[in-house]
């Protein structure tokens, strides 16, 4: 194929730049991260692709044979030169090294495709990068790809089909590649493998350039006209129809120029043909290609500069947590000191939730801390009813072993301090359990903090992980410790004095409205006097309580002194006949008075002592059993006193528990949150600043060293790549639409482009 002039072809800017970009990108092995514009060669086996690309270069470079050629895709960079230069071709592959006979190009591409391939009938997916050097050649960057075959031959899998359409696949579903699908006009054009998959990765024709081959030896009396006008299958960028050598012609060693002048005869000379024969023939479909390829490629140039663009800044971020390697002493310190500096900072900004790659899908850091100690620590001990384990007999129990050896006077005050610490020992353990919680969100929060940055120092992120365990473990005996004291001095002293505390009078109350009791045993303006006596404030706030209600010896309550004496023996008389009198402790009320209770020595009984005894009269009494139980009385009596027992502890244990619920998550955050973030900078100076670590820490594993080379060559290989983008002059971003037809290239109106029918079916060959 001759160029009529030297001059450089049309987009030969533009198209040199993306076979540039091309060979930048493979030879970092990226070529998949950055889409280039490119043409791809699609159709059957047999189709006369390799005919039509051997056109297109002017030589014989490509394996022949009756069976699958093409085994691997080939890219092809056909790169027009001045008429003084010598065609010559290269290999990515062999750098350096440059063919200039054909011949050895062809012994060459068998070779490589052998290498990966294999040697029968193998089909790879591996690119081959070819550069050819031609006065006789436009810019045009083709990939040749394996033509669809039906029937595996040799090592072909059985599935051989089914890979190679998905090796053209992956190339054609690709916007920015136009498909340049062949295929032979003595076939029926309505199964053509080629249009058919072309038409599965561009539906609307917009990307897709047909190619008739073989129009010279169909059956007589058919043409191919309307499928070359576009009226059976239309596509936007049309067809064009060519005439390949036959096998007979490569065996009689036909040249290409020859070829090409009986294919512009037969186009001229054909009575059908006739009319397109301007746009028809290799140096049409080459000229198509050129054009079409140029304006494709300014129409993607801003969207391919800025993938570049943003790639690079990508792989700059990576290449700089990769960092150098540094190999002096104090070079290495400073490293360390760095490392350790980013991590305490990053550390602290994810406690105090300021960390700038914050979650938003999750609660982490700080936030975590403030869900343990509000949602699982305080909701718990308000869901805990401190007489939820105390039954009824369990206070009974409890107020008859106050009393000791003898019948109280009084209830003693002391079931309700046993039973009160008893319940307040229970808050320890969910205490230390909240520690040991925030504990773990600490570790958790160290594991996460510069992730990325310490993958580099795999020893280095091991003595880091060693010294903050033990720091928190550390920290955490402190914390514990302030936890246990808290709850000990809770129990230590019951403060009834508290202003919050219910009190002796007001649950006395509570328990008798409570209790509900058919039967009264003091009238209510008795009751009322008793109440009034009991809410002296200097009393009730004076002393540890001695007992909570006067009690009569039977069991009985007594009521307080400040009535007269003869009402006093009435109540007493009462108590002892079966009934049962009220009264309130000097701490909850009485302050200083006493209860008056006199003994009627009179109503005891009077035993005249035994002058002799039979021994058949003696008396044995019964063992007491090894456990005793409560005697099981029900009284009205009783039941106040259980329900005042219980409102007093609920009472109180309230207090405790929003002192808890306040003092444990401050010690906490005192002992071991704080104090890490103030010390844990401090802690990794002590622990790992040291000489003789230095070179342990930094160790980096061999996948780093590799990481860091492979994103050093992909950074220069984008930087190069925006460098010439940069570079294209202004004149090549600026497409110049005036000088190609819409009925000439078929390009749809994109960003400038110039407006075309859906599909180009003109009545003149121009639309071809």
């Amino acid at each position: 194929m001759a160029v009529a002039n030297d001059g450089a072809p049309l987009g030969s800017s533009v198209i040199s730049l993306v076979n540039k970009l091309q060979d930048i990108f493979s030879r970092v092995g990226s070529q998949s991260t950055i889409d280039l514009p490119q043409v791809a060669v699609v159709g059957s086996q047999s189709s006369g692709k390799s005919s039509v690309l051997e056109a297109l270069v002017g030589r014989d470079f490509l394996p022949r044979g009756n069976e699958i050629c093409t085994r691997r895709p080939l890219v092809l960079q056909l790169v027009h030169v001045q008429s003084s230069q010598p065609e010559s071709a290269e290999f990515l592959h062999l750098p350096g090294r440059t063919f200039h006979d054909f011949s050895q190009v062809r012994a060459e591409i068998q070779a490589e495709t052998d290498r990966e391939a294999g040697g029968n009938k193998g089909v790879s997916d591996k690119q081959i990068r070819l550069k050819i050097y031609s006065p006789n050649v436009l810019d045009i960057t083709l990939v040749d790809l394996p033509g669809i075959t039906k029937v595996p031959v040799g090592d072909q899998p059985s599935d051989i089909e089914a890979r190679i359409r998905t090796m053209i696949m992956s190339y054609i579903k690709v916007p920015t590649c136009l498909i340049l699908a062949v295929t032979p006009a003595n076939s029926d054009m309505a199964n053509s493998d080629a249009l058919q998959m072309a038409g599965n990765a561009d539906p609307d024709g917009h990307r897709t350039i047909g190619v008739i081959t073989k129009l010279d030896i169909m059956d007589r009396g058919t043409d191919a006209r309307n499928l070359l006008k576009g009226d059976i299958i239309p596509l936007r960028l049309g067809y064009v129809g060519v005439v390949n050598r036959s096998q007979e012609d490569i065996m009689m060693n036909r040249s290409i120029k020859d070829a090409l002048a009986a294919e512009e005869k037969f186009f001229r000379s054909h009575p059908i043909y006739s009319g397109l024969a301007d746009s028809c023939g290799v140096p049409q479909l080459a000229k198509k290609l050129n054009k079409i390829l140029a304006q494709h490629i300014k129409a993607v140039l801003p969207g391919l500069k800025a993938r570049i663009s943003t790639s690079l800044v990508t792989l700059a971020k990576e290449h700089a947590s990769y960092g150098d390697i540094t190999e002096s002493k104090a070079g290495q310190g400073a490293l360390i000191l760095n490392i350790l500096s980013k991590y305490c900072d990053a550390f602290s900004s994810m406690v105090e939730g300021k960390n700038e790659a914050m979650s938003t899908s999750e609660l982490s850091g700080g936030a975590r801390i403030n869900y343990i100690f509000q949602s699982i620590f305080v909701r718990s001990l308000e869901e805990v009813d401190p007489c939820e384990d105390l039954t009824d007999d369990d206070i009974r129990t409890a107020i008859q072993n106050a009393t000791g050896p003898k019948a109280a006077l009084f209830v003693p005050d002391v079931p309700f301090e046993v039973l009160v610490r008893r319940q307040i020992s229970r808050l320890l353990d969910p205490s230390l359990q909240c520690a040991r919680f925030i504990y773990d969100e600490l570790m958790k929060i160290s594991h996460r903090c510069m992730v990325t940055e310490l993958q580099r120092f795999p020893f280095l992120r091991k003595h880091m992980d060693e010294v903050i365990g033990n720091f928190l473990r550390e920290g955490l005996e402190p914390s514990e410790t302030m936890i246990t004291h808290i709850i000990e001095m809770e129990m230590d002293y019951i403060n009834t004095s508290h202003p919050n505390f219910i009190g002796g009078s007001k649950a006395l109350e509570a328990a008798v409205q409570q209790t509900k009791s058919s039967t009264v045993s003091l009238p209510v303006s008795k009751l009322k006097d008793a109440l009034d006596s009991d809410k002296g404030l200097a009393s009730e706030r004076s002393g540890k309580p001695r007992a909570i209600l006067a009690r009569h010896a039977n069991g009985g309550m007594a009521d307080h002194g400040v009535r007269a004496a003869s009402d006093a023996d009435k109540v007493v008389h009462s108590g002892a006949a079966g009934g049962s009198s009220w009264g309130i402790s000097s701490i909850f009320g009485g302050g200083d008075n006493r209860v008056s209770v006199r003994e009627n020595t009179n109503s005891k009984p009077h035993y005249d002592p035994v002058e002799s005894v039979h021994p058949s009269s003696t008396i044995h009494l019964r063992e007491p059993p090894s456990v005793l139980r409560p005697s099981e009385r029900s009284s009205e009596t009783l039941a106040v006193e259980i329900t005042v027992t219980k409102l007093l502890l609920r009472s109180y244990y309230e207090i405790v528990r929003k002192n808890v619920e306040d003092l444990i998550p401050k010690a906490i955050m005192h002992f071991l949150v704080n104090n890490t973030k103030r010390e844990l900078h401090n802690v990794f100076i002590s622990n790992l600043y040291r000489d003789d670590l230095f070179e342990e820490m930094l160790q980096e594993p061999n996948e780093i060293s590799v990481k860091r080379k492979r994103c050093r060559e992909l950074l220069r290989a984008y930087q190069q790549a925006f460098r010439d983008l940069d570079d294209l002059p202004l004149e090549a971003e600026t497409v110049e639409w005036g000088h190609s037809s819409p009925e000439t290239t078929g390009l749809p109106k994109i960003r400038g482009l110039p407006t075309s029918s859906m599909y180009s079916t003109g009545s003149s060959g121009d639309s071809v």
